[in-house]
């Protein structure tokens, strides 16, 4: 009987080591996908891989231009001597309204100079954005809001008008069409206030130049009021064939020196006045230039790939020089993912990490050389300017 019983497991080794060997055949012999099927493998993957550009170009144009727009604010800011009304929460005065004809500043800006800092409560709490004069698109794309130089400055008789993105760059005035009339649209200069309330808009085609004229609501008449004019794209995503144009009056004017405008500040249980608005900049917007992205992410990849090496060779090569494992089909991204050493973990980390590069390095130099250079992406930069 245990003889018996000793034949019978010697048998049923003898089958499993048969199916092994069986199963390790078939691995090694299986044959490879035809030539057609192959390169129709390759095509999808060159068709993902398009795809997925494009959705990078999208989000390159509808976010990294914004995060890019906020860090060229920032410096900018920095770069002038202007107070900061409630820094670190510290409570403020409310700004009292001054009588008499409000002060012009500044009186005769420069090209790419900041004028102002510009603040809508509608746009969210702790929107706000800086005013350049100049209404070309590289002021715009890099500082968000622009002031065409011929018509009139803060305060003035006559119309003040501004330029600015709908889409893209930071969409200073994405939200224009949630402007309700009596909304506050504040204008900041270093020294004053100038608080203008919204009163209408109108859509017009680009050829239409006389809304950033000193009296469009009565081209060629002598101006008598104090307007300012905002001045976008429309529709919103799609080529702008027309302008949206909002149009407002001055209420008031105050001192930076006697605090913030009321529409501009909290007051709580207590009494204590604070600035409503955060000026603290996003987390995206303190990375920085994406070149230095790109430099460590191929310094990581370098790192782990030599430490791979070392640790492994290229196991995946050896095992299809060996036989060990059939020789796959022609893959663009199976190919790099075994030419990097390795267990598969890290081959996969280290794909990652190429790709990275290439993405971040796409959105520093590949995607600004598209929009500047093919045509139909030049269409999409969005330039609002009237012209």
């Amino acid at each position: 009987m245990a003889r018996s019983r000793h034949a019978a497991h010697r048998s049923s080794e003898g089958k499993a080591l048969n199916t092994e060997a069986t199963g390790s055949a078939n691995v090694v012999t299986h044959e490879r996908r035809g030539v057609l099927w192959q390169l129709l493998g390759i095509l999808a993957e060159i068709l993902i891989t398009c795809a997925a550009i494009c959705a990078l170009y999208i989000v390159w144009q509808m976010w990294w231009t914004g995060v890019e727009a906020e860090q060229t604010q920032n410096e900018t800011m920095q770069s002038v001597s202007w107070s900061e009304p409630g820094q670190d929460g510290e409570q403020v005065s409310v700004a009292q309204a001054q009588e008499g004809d409000p002060p012009v500043q500044p009186e005769s800006p420069q090209y790419g100079d900041l004028i102002a800092q510009v603040y809508i409560p509608r746009f969210g709490e702790n929107w706000h954005r800086n005013l350049v004069e100049g209404t070309t698109l590289e002021q715009l794309n890099r500082h968000g809001l622009g002031h065409y130089s011929t018509s009139q400055l803060p305060g003035q008789v006559g119309n003040f008008a501004i330029a600015g993105h709908r889409n893209g760059y930071g969409q200073p005035l994405g939200d224009v069409d949630k402007l309700q009339v009596g909304d506050a649209i504040i204008i900041r200069t270093q020294d004053y206030w100038y608080v203008y309330s919204y009163a209408s808009y109108e859509i017009v085609l680009p050829t239409d130049v006389y809304v950033i004229g000193a009296n469009p609501e009565n081209p060629g008449a002598e101006a008598t009021k104090r307007m300012i004019t905002l001045t976008t794209c429309e529709p919103k995503y799609s080529t702008p064939t027309h302008r949206w144009i909002s149009y407002g009056e001055l209420k008031y004017w105050a001192k930076v020196s006697d605090g913030v405008p009321a529409e501009l500040a909290t007051t709580d249980s207590s009494g204590t006045v604070t600035f409503a608005v955060k000026q603290t900049p996003s987390v995206a917007s303190r990375i920085g230039s994406l070149d230095k992205v790109v430099a460590w992410a191929l310094v990581a990849w370098a790192i782990v790939f030599i430490a791979a090496a070392v640790a492994w060779r290229w196991p995946a090569l050896r095992a299809i020089r060996e036989g060990r494992r059939r020789r796959p089909d022609a893959s663009i991204y199976g190919t790099l993912q075994r030419l990097q050493p390795g267990v598969l973990p890290i081959r996969c980390l280290l794909l990652l990490l190429l790709l990275f590069a290439a993405a971040a390095a796409l959105f520093q130099w590949g995607f600004p050389w598209a929009a500047a250079n093919i045509p139909l992406l030049q269409q999409m930069s969005n330039f609002v300017a009237v012209e």
